[in-house]
């Protein structure tokens, strides 16, 4: 009965310090569903078809994927992880080439992904200048996810208009 109660204990208290992380790891979940769909449409589009835009003015299906890359990097410097050194945020939507753009693509992903999980739940509460708006750090992580997905929503349209069929709704 005693070897019991410790096994008990050991797993209720394994059971609560998991939970710290519970909103981290929930939003990377989704998060990695989510870029895992982007990543397999932007490998479905051809070469050419990273150049094709809606109309004039308005970014090509390559520079949205690059706008996805960027943002990554972006909010995350915000909430203070700067990207890596070798990454040109000035020129990060000037990139060319399918190849080029889903590596830079890819880059972002993983970064962004290692980051979420080091906002530290006790600072959830804290405010964010990410100059479009003032958040606190969780709905920072929650701008990840919306953003991710509101791109994804945008690329499924021009991948309907070019004839490309979304991977993942075969």
């Amino acid at each position: 009965m005693k070897k019991l109660s410790v096994v008990f204990m050991f797993l209720a208290i394994s059971a609560i310090y998991g939970q710290d992380d519970i909103v981290q790891n929930s939003i990377k979940g989704m998060l990695t569903y989510n870029q895992g769909q982007v990543v397999s449409l932007a490998e479905a589009f051809t070469p050419e078809q990273y150049n094709w835009r809606p109309a004039e003015g308005v970014r090509s299906t390559g520079e949205s994927f690059l706008h996805i890359a960027g943002a990554n990097y972006y909010l995350a410097s915000k909430m203070g992880f700067p990207p890596p050194e070798d990454v040109d945020m000035m020129n990060i939507e000037k990139i060319q080439g399918k190849e080029n753009i889903l590596a830079t693509l890819k880059k972002s992903n993983e970064f962004v992904l290692d980051k979420i999980g080091k906002v530290e739940s006790g600072k959830f509460g804290e405010e964010v200048d990410f100059g479009f708006g003032k958040f606190n750090r969780l709905s920072g992580l929650l701008i990840f996810l919306e953003h991710n997905g509101e791109h994804k929503g945008q690329l499924i349209a021009y991948a309907r208009s070019n004839g490309v069929t979304p991977p993942w709704s075969n």
